[in-house]
């Protein structure tokens, strides 16, 4: 088979976009391509000749190159493939990269030296960081989300109290404290909120909090955050039945409270199996399910109620922010109608929407 000339293979290596480099068995810089002058910033003139350590942030990174190059037990012997290192431009700006190499040896097999072809893999490195901040928005809105819709109850379980229970002057006193803490509690949602816009976008803003220390800007320090707007008429849900069904015991205990103080029978399950166990054998006029739980998720409920009790309401509640899973997705798809995408839960939207879904379910009921 006619061969090309070793011109055509050099000119190639030359014009290469990837980073070419090789040396000397004394270590010693013999090739340098365009790309790699484009992407270290060293022109060839600057690294011909010189130890190829000056492309490396450290000897011991170089020399775990060729550690690897000569371990048979990683690509096979005298090679190496997408071997993860850095190099360091003329700026001193770290480099990832992930080479490609060979050892070059002679016809006796004694070492003449080696190439290799390095990738720069920044934007890899990027899209990797922007994954983990992705799975720890989600991670976060779950582990802060939930916690704050225990204090999101409370704090309107506390303000009913002291509406009975306090004098005038000592409900308007403590009655600011209350707004305070629901301020900050809303100004904490808001963080999280922001997290998870951050890690769906792709995009986010630096400043400098220390010199030399950067810190992601949230952008919430001038933001203002607006009281709820109020609910509409009183909503009346005395003597609903809710089955509220999370596998987080305070949030089951709270919204229990909350929707008791209406006057609400509420029951309460830790899981999907023992949420469908108690169906079979109770009515209920409404079911508050979590998306995300250990046995089944919500759209998996979903299906198996509406098998059970087909006329029976249901709304899904998640602490996350978006539907990463598509559980939210194919609910509606099949019919579910109502989804509380974001906790902590504002108290009175979820006395509206029990006292809304609980009704439409008595319009829509004929006598057996």
């Amino acid at each position: 088979m006619k061969q090309l000339p070793k011109v055509y293979f050099e000119r190639l290596l030359e014009i290469s976009t990837d980073i070419v480099v090789a040396v000397d068995r004394s270590g010693s810089v013999i090739f340098y391509n365009d790309g790699a002058e484009s992407a270290l910033g060293y022109q060839a003139d600057e690294i011909l000749g010189q130890p190829v350590n000056l492309i490396y942030p450290s000897e011991k990174e170089a020399h775990a190159v060729m550690a690897a190059l000569r371990d048979p037990d990683i690509d096979g012997p005298g090679r190496i493939k997408n071997f993860e290192t850095e190099f360091m431009d003329k700026n001193g700006v770290r480099v990832p990269v992930a080479i490609s190499g060979s050892i070059i040896a002679n016809e006796r097999g004694h070492e003449q030296g080696s190439i290799g072809f390095a990738k720069d893999i920044s934007s890899l490195r990027k899209q990797e960081r922007m994954a983990t901040l992705g799975q720890l928005a989600i991670g976060l809105a779950h582990e802060i989300n939930n916690p704050l819709e225990i204090l999101v109850n409370h704090v309107e379980l506390l303000e009913r109290y002291l509406k009975q229970k306090a004098s005038d002057e000592d409900y308007t006193r403590e009655h600011e404290r209350i707004d305070s803490i629901k301020r900050e509690l809303r100004r904490i949602q808001s963080i999280v909120e922001r997290v998870g816009e951050m890690a769906d976008d792709g995009d986010y803003e630096t400043r400098e909090y220390m010199p030399g220390r950067l810190m992601t800007d949230l952008a919430l320090e001038d933001e203002d955050h607006p009281e709820p707007e109020p609910s509409g008429p009183h909503c009346s849900i005395n003597g609903r039945r809710v089955l509220v069904v999370d596998d987080d015991s305070s949030i089951r205990s709270s919204m229990a409270d909350i929707l008791g103080c209406e006057g609400c029978n509420v029951f309460t399950t830790e899981s999907g199996v023992e949420a469908l166990r108690y169906l079979k054998s109770h009515d209920v006029d409404l079911v508050l399910s979590d998306v995300v739980m250990p046995d089944m998720d919500g759209y998996e409920l979903f299906q198996e109620i509406r098998g059970l009790q087909p006329n029976l309401p249901v709304v899904l509640m998640t602490a996350y922010y978006y539907d990463k899973d598509h559980v939210i997705k194919r609910s509606k798809a099949e019919g579910l109608e109502d989804v509380i995408f974001k906790k902590p839960i504002d108290p009175s939207r979820l006395v509206e929407l029990v006292d809304a879904r609980a009704t439409s379910r008595d319009s829509s009921s004929t006598p057996a």
